[in-house]
């Protein structure tokens, strides 16, 4: 029995689609064993290319494991090896480079080169792929929730962004599919599914449907045994009147929406290419809070995006404090090759991102405890998750972490407690 090992960088699709791959391998015979512990026959890297610093961890974790692996197949796979063909085909580490699509047929590809010891290189046009590429039933589970994938591809286009040349344009998943495979979860007992893919705010658009996504969670919610249906990213403009107001009856929906700003600047966000001002958000937060006494929002926000001047991050920051946003995760722009964003002038200097960035990171700590210090003496209902020392760690429904002080076993259990404490990233029950 040959033994094969993974190692995934990125997003949550990336994750999902290396359960998918090891689940292949299984049930072709091969034997999953730890990169981390372990010498394997195989070694495949999932790699990510979102930024230049994804390229450069993914060049850097493929010598390494090849310098623990020195005879085994090293197989490149994922978003960087799709775009950067030239730059993996000169890496002497590598023995398979095969792209997003190809993942489906690793098997085949792996067994090919152990047969005739030939570099494969295979990668499509995947700005031609039509359809979903489906890999089949898979639970892919992080630690007590399973998360799903439901579509691929992205035609947002953003200028600063290199995924729709890595993923290509728009593909969903067939409700069915996704429907029989969140069944067949409940059915192990898990309480909640994360809905993921590369832009879910598009779902269905390929089939005709102006609202796949709405018409997807109305089934979803219907399966017996799901508690609770988290979304991944969203892009904001999904949040129309009739979209909120159809989500509001959907019992299951967590009330945490991630809606990704970038910039609180209507100059930033037309050189991003963003479809959206910050007036349309701004109305957008206002339905989501009227509709959720509760609601959690968080966000993804660049500095020193090419030509960011002093006024423009300050209008980014009044912004933020006027939306007051629970958490932000703040990137500091970084120059993709193959994107309009890189060749643009006035790139902004590193110290100066640095600053900003750290500006906005301690606005997003004030948020965010100010919002939990709300939940002092509240009960809370928790979807515990696992043990850290003496507490057990679970989430409420919009996704504020609990720690509670307790000698129980509550692992994928539901449980009220009371909150006694708040620090900026969790709240604690000490009863």
């Amino acid at each position: 029995m040959k033994r094969v090992s993974f190692y995934t960088l990125g997003c949550k699709v990336n994750q999902y689609e290396t359960n998918g791959m090891m689940q292949k391998f299984q049930e072709a015979g091969y034997e999953i064993v730890d990169m981390d512990k372990d010498i394997s026959d195989i070694c495949i890297v999932n790699t990510c290319t979102v930024t230049n610093m994804s390229d450069r961890k993914s060049r850097h974790a493929l010598r390494k494991i090849k310098e623990k692996n020195p005879k085994s197949v090293i197989v490149a796979t994922g978003c960087y090896a799709q775009v950067a063909k030239d730059e993996l085909e000169k890496m002497p580490e590598i023995d398979i480079v095969i792209g997003n699509d190809e993942k489906k047929e690793i098997i085949k590809y792996v067994e090919k080169f152990i047969q005739e010891e030939t570099k494969i290189i295979e990668i499509d046009d995947i700005s031609k792929q039509k359809e979903f590429i489906d890999m089949g039933q898979i639970t892919y589970t992080e630690k007590t929730r399973a998360v799903v994938k439901i579509q691929d591809g992205c035609n947002q286009f953003c200028s600063y962004c290199i995924i729709p040349y890595a993923r290509g344009r728009v593909r969903s998943r067939n409700a069915e599919s996704i429907v029989q495979e969140i069944t067949e979860i409940a059915k192990k007992g898990i309480k909640e599914v994360v809905i993921t893919g590369i832009h879910i705010a598009s779902y269905g658009k390929d089939f005709h449907k102006e609202n796949g996504l709405i018409e997807l969670l109305e089934k979803i919610n219907q399966i017996n045994g799901i508690e609770r249906i988290r979304l991944g990213s969203l892009e904001p403009k999904i949040m129309t009147e009739e979209f909120v107001q159809r989500l509001m009856k959907l019992e299951k929906v967590c009330h945490h929406f991630h809606l990704s700003l970038q910039s609180g600047c209507d100059e930033v966000l037309k050189r991003m290419n963003r479809k959206y001002t910050t007036e349309e958000f701004k109305i957008i937060v206002q339905r989501l809070r009227k509709a959720y006494k509760d609601v959690m929002l968080t966000t993804d926000i660049i500095v020193g995006f090419p030509g960011e001047t002093d006024e423009e991050f300050n209008k980014t920051y009044e912004f933020l404090r006027e939306i007051k946003f629970y958490k932000m995760h703040v990137f500091p722009y970084s120059p993709r090759k193959g994107t309009i964003a890189a060749n643009m002038p006035n790139q902004v200097d590193g110290k100066v991102k640095e600053q900003r960035s750290k500006t906005l990171i301690e606005l997003s700590n004030s948020n965010q405890k100010q919002y939990n210090e709300q939940y002092i003496g509240k009960e809370v209902e928790v979807l515990y998750e696992d043990r850290e020392n003496e507490f057990y760690k679970g989430h409420i429904q919009n996704y504020i972490l609990v720690k509670y002080k307790t000698n129980e076993e509550l692992e994928n259990t539901i449980k009220k407690v009371k909150i006694s404490t708040a620090d900026v990233e969790y709240v604690e029950s000490l009863q």
